[in-house]
């Protein structure tokens, strides 16, 4: 098993949408893609603008396919809610 990390600092008063834009948004794609497991967000209590996304793959080579075709259609989805790049 593989496991991608990606650290996401949002806007100000956007960590909720934001995952709740990956659960909605994002996971049904992500359950589409060949060796995808699962999907954790992760949003910290202290940090009200940090957020982790932990995505479990079968291999590393799945997890570098999902990057290579459909990870900057993920990224165009979210980006109005990001401070800056993952």
């Amino acid at each position: 098993m593989f496991t991608r990390v990606v650290e996401l600092t949002s806007k100000s008063g956007k960590a909720r949408e934001l995952s709740n834009t990956i659960n909605d948004k994002v996971l049904p794609i992500l359950k589409k893609q060949a060796g995808f497991v699962d999907e954790t967000i992760l949003a910290s209590d202290t940090e009200d603008t940090r957020v982790l996304a932990l995505s479990f793959w079968n291999s590393r080579e799945d997890a570098e396919r999902y990057h290579r075709e459909q990870y900057s259609a993920i990224h165009e989805m979210v980006m109005h809610l990001l401070e800056q790049n993952p």
